[in-house]
């Protein structure tokens, strides 16, 4: 291929991106600007999948100008083309049109050149291809688009808080669920829209060190999000390819820790123009007016110049009303500029709280609670309301007045459009936890190696040697010698294998600090009992993890045991199971908390048994007391547990270190009186209103059940076996609603998008997938759909097929031809074109004489009275016809006019009546609620402007055609 600047080329595998242009060129590469969507591509220049645009006399060109050229003469100088001719407009003659200045918009590789050719394909690619474009219109349409594909289970206020956020325009939100009510997932499908729609290209996620890979894995188990993890290695790697790390990836996820210590990488991440900032753990983010900290300024800086903002944070306001300012004050600074003054605003909101207490409970409305309300929304609006609600009108009409009155409130109230929070108090549904602590004696074998330890172990800080006397068998171990199998005496291990085989049918998952007592304890199961049990540590690949996570779901021949490592069990849920037991206990109550995180979470159908060994006389008695009588962390999710730790963590680590239990009783009392007084606290700031619309009541519920109407979809199974088929997939069967599939030789393409190299389990069944994490969960949203149906249309597949009818109602010989239009509008992702007018098919049926018989043929029931046709003969039939085919498609080009105008005006007017609708609502809560942005007004008022110029400019081109012959045997 010989390129030069200025050419105009067009991309086999993305046609729809318009005409390029060749931008730039050196010795290994080609770049192409295709304008219309404002797209760049590099290609390597001896194999660029790209096509040069030349035209010939007698062919109708556009100009970007907007005038049209009919081509008498071509010439070619330097490698770039100069069409002459006469303009359609003026009429004016030897007109020239350089190249360069072609319209980017102009369309290729029309479906009847391949017809005529020869390049017929087969019929039942044809009708995928039809089903590709319909499914994928559809999907684009869906307001559910986005929420349907994730794996995870329907949870009504996770799909309402996605739902309201991952919609807006550079969201800026604080997501302040409790523990266990599923944040991460909340996050993931905010991301998972606004990447869909476009609205975010460049995404940071920036969290603790420790919860990188349960992030990492979150993202792409659930929402087949592939995120990169940056750290110092991975940014001095990526100086290859750029002086700026963050400028190789799309998704990174980093720790704070990695940018506040370093000031370059800090500034590096600052200038990766990102769209949408994620921040876990944003509690953590210490401030005060005169001394913000470093991670605070990290934060911000980079809030600063993202236009969306998601943090994430599980403590409540009320454990620091100035650090939840601090936090709202890094999603709007001009909103939330003054501590005091936002003090003072937040307790205007206790009435309105009321109000709608009492609306919901349908309690007749004081005058009171009638003022306030008629303070906060205006009376015009309210009295009518007012009326219907104190009338004998019928208790339908009075719940919806009641219920409008609810949803202005709530959309006034203060932070409730920056701000979301669920407790478990407000949610429900969750398991009883049955706490068992059993108490053990102590082996000599321990009691002598502990108190050798202590007599030569030098000087170790209090905080070490607390942390050592947690962990005996490591202290034997240390003087034993890594022979040394101290689980042959443990009196853990025996009650362990004594519980084991007393719950046969009960799969438990077993969890110890660290991955080497994790693997020691396998061996003894399988030693000593031939207990299948299987290990989950921090030294596994995501991979081997996948298959541990496997064998112990699996129903069957599974194991019966999972044993993980503290680190190595973050971020995994193990819902199938209801058995806990720690064989040793972690240092603080958060890692406690998401221990028993992995089994009581929101979806836990079960009450759970958690069991407490601890061996006694040791600091793992006294931690075992302090956790359960200070602050009863086994029985109840303790949102206080850290305050409370923090003040008593000097004492409790003396008592760890010394064994001296003198002042452990008094150290109980005290944690459970500031643990009490502190839960209390919450409780009475629990912000009801803010609670309720969290949740989103009945409109949750509807996302719930439209979602739940598309699992088991019976068509998208059919047309992914027949998309793998067609492409040239394995396909094997395994039952229990599984499929494997891998690559074959006999492939279209090399790799499959998507698949792995080394093939996939996947399911069509939600439930199966989300208790068998090493299956792929296939939706209409999945990589492997997506990339197959776009596999499809870059690769031509379909386009061209002949069938015969037989049918002796009609003349043996008669010809019908079934045409395929697609509708679309170049335009970017981010304008939020595919929410209004995505590819949309239409198809004609016209008979010889021009007349279009679709709405009488419908497509299905019509197909199954065809059959296909050999190549050959199908050629011969096409060469036959051809005058009488090129006359149809003049007729379908006339009668598809008609359809485009109707379609363009249909998204017009929906595009129009939606956004207006945003924008008038938006406009009137400014009015009365300060969280609304101006930006946000803005973008919307600009998106309305750019759609109707992009909608008005939509093109149609004929995409596909089945020629139709009629024949009697």
């Amino acid at each position: 291929m010989t390129f030069a600047l200025g050419q105009r080329w067009i991309s086999d595998t993305e046609s729809d991106l318009g005409l390029g242009t060749v931008v730039a060129l050196d010795a290994r590469t080609v770049t192409l600007m295709f304008a219309a969507s404002e797209e760049n591509r590099v290609y390597a220049r001896t194999d660029a999948p790209v096509t040069r645009v030349t035209f010939n006399t007698g062919d109708v060109i556009d100009c970007q100008q907007g005038w049209s050229l009919k081509v008498e003469q071509v010439i070619e100088e330097q490698g770039l083309f100069t069409y002459i001719g006469t303009r359609e407009d003026t009429g004016e003659q030897e007109v020239e049109l350089r190249e360069i200045m072609l319209s980017n918009q102009i369309r290729f590789n029309k479906p009847q050149d391949k017809l005529f050719a020869g390049q017929i394909d087969r019929m039942d690619n044809f009708v995928l291809r039809y089903r590709a474009l319909m499914n994928q219109y559809e999907q684009h349409k869906s307001p559910m688009r986005g929420l349907c594909g994730m794996r995870a289970g329907l949870i009504p206020h996770q799909l309402y808080i996605a739902h309201e956020v991952g919609r807006r325009h550079a969201p800026r939100v604080l997501l302040a669920d409790e523990v266990g009510l599923g944040k991460t997932i909340e996050a993931g499908m905010i991301i998972h829209q606004q990447v869909l729609a476009g609205r975010a290209e460049r995404i940071l996620i920036v969290v603790p060190e420790t919860l990188q890979h349960q992030w990492l894995v979150e993202m792409m188990r659930r929402f087949n999000l592939h995120f990169s993890i940056f750290d110092e290695e991975r940014c001095i790697e990526a100086y290859a390819d750029s002086e700026n790390p963050f400028d190789t990836q799309q998704y990174v996820l980093c720790s704070l820790d990695f940018l506040r210590k370093s000031r370059k990488r800090f500034e590096q991440a600052l200038e990766g123009e990102w769209d949408l900032l994620v921040v876990d753990e944003a509690h953590h983010l210490e401030w005060s007016p005169e001394n913000p900290s470093r991670e605070y300024q990290v934060i911000e800086g980079l809030a600063e110049r993202t236009p969306g903002v998601l943090l994430l944070t599980a403590t409540p306001e009320q454990l620091g009303r100035e650090s939840h300012f601090a936090r709202l004050r890094l999603l709007d600074s001009d909103r939330f500029f003054d501590y005091q003054e936002f003090v003072k605003e937040e307790e205007q909101y206790a009435p309105v709280a009321d109000s709608v207490s009492a609306l919901f409970s349908g309690n007749k409305l004081e005058n009171e609670a009638k003022n306030q309300i008629t303070e906060l929304l205006s009376e015009q609006d309210v009295e009518p309301l007012f009326r219907i609600i104190e009338s004998d009108s019928d208790e339908e009409e009075k719940a919806a007045a009641r219920q409008e009155l609810i949803d202005n409130l709530m959309d006034r109230h203060g932070t409730g459009r920056v701000l979301f929070r669920n407790t478990r108090a407000a949610i429900k549904g969750f398991p009883t936890r049955n706490v068992n602590l059993v108490p053990m004696p102590i082996p000599q074998q321990y009691t002598t190696s502990m108190r050798v330890s202590g007599m030569i172990g030098g000087k170790i800080s209090a905080e070490a040697r607390a942390m050592k006397n947690l962990y005996p068998e490591e202290i034997f171990q240390e003087f034993e010698g890594d022979d040394a199998s101290w689980w042959q005496f443990d009196s853990r291990v025996n009650w362990l294998l004594e519980k084991i085989k007393d719950k046969r049918s009960e799969k438990i998952l077993v969890i110890a600090s660290r991955a080497s007592t994790a693997l020691q304890l396998e061996q003894a199961l399988r030693e000593r009992e031939g207990i299948r049990a299987t290990v989950f540590h921090e030294g596994m690949s995501i991979l081997e993890r996948d298959k541990a996570a496997a064998y112990f779901a699996q129903e069957e021949g599974g194991a019966q045991v999972l044993i993980c490592s503290e680190i190595g069990s973050e971020g995994r849920n193990f819902q199938f199971a209801n058995q806990l037991v720690m064989f040793d206990l972690p240092f603080n109550p958060d890692l406690l908390e998401q221990r028993i995180g992995r089994l009581d979470r929101i979806g836990q159908n079960r009450d759970i048994d958690i069991h407490v060994p601890y061996l006694q006389g040791t600091s793992q008695a006294i931690l075992a007391r302090w956790f359960d009588e200070g602050l009863n962390a086994f029985a109840e999710t303790c949102p206080t547990g850290r305050a409370v730790y923090d003040k008593y963590a000097d004492r409790l680590i003396e008592m760890l270190g010394s064994g001296d239990t003198s002042e452990l009783d008094e150290v109980i009392a005290e944690s459970a009186a500031m643990n009490k007084e502190l839960k209390a606290q919450l409780e009475q700031g629990r912000d009801r209103l803010l609670e309720m619309h969290s949740n989103g009541g009945e409109k949750a519920q509807a996302i719930v059940e439209k979602i739940a109407a598309t699992d088991g979809d019976t068509n998208l199974v059919t047309f992914a076996l027949s998309l793998f088929d067609t492409i040239g997939l394995n396909q094997d069967d395994k039952g229990e609603n599984a499929l494997v599939v891998t690559p074959s030789e006999h492939m279209m393409v090399p790799s499959y998008p998507g698949l792995p190299y080394e093939g996939a389990t996947i399911t069509f069944d939600r439930e199966t997938a989300l208790s068998r994490e090493d299956m792929h969960f296939i939706s209409w949203e999945h990589p492997m759909i997506q990339g197959g149906i776009d596999l499809l249309m870059s690769e031509g597949v379909g386009t061209t097929a002949v069938s015969l009818l037989k049918n002796k109602a009609l003349p043996v010989g008669t010809m019908l031809l079934e045409l395929i239009y697609k509708v679309d509008a170049q335009a970017p992702k981010r304008s939020g074109i595919s929410r209004f007018l995505p590819t949309t098919p239409i198809r004609l049926m016209l008979d010889g004489k021009g007349n279009d018989l679709s709405s009488q043929v419908e497509f299905d029931s019509f197909n199954r009275q065809l059959s296909p046709v050999g190549r050959h003969i199908a050629t011969k039939l096409v060469a036959s016809v051809q005058a009488q085919v090129h006359q149809m498609i003049t007729a379908g080009d006339t009668l598809i006019v008609e359809k485009v105008a109707a379609i363009r005006e249909q998204a017009q007017k929906e595009m129009q009546s939606s956004l207006n609708a945003e924008l008038e609502r938006l406009q009137a809560l400014k009015a009365v609620n300060p969280n609304i942005r101006d930006e946000e007004i803005e973008a919307i008022d600009e998106q309305i402007k750019e759609l109707t110029g992009y909608i008005g400019q939509a093109q149609y081109q004929l995409d596909s055609l089945r020629m139709i012959v009629v024949s009697h045997n």
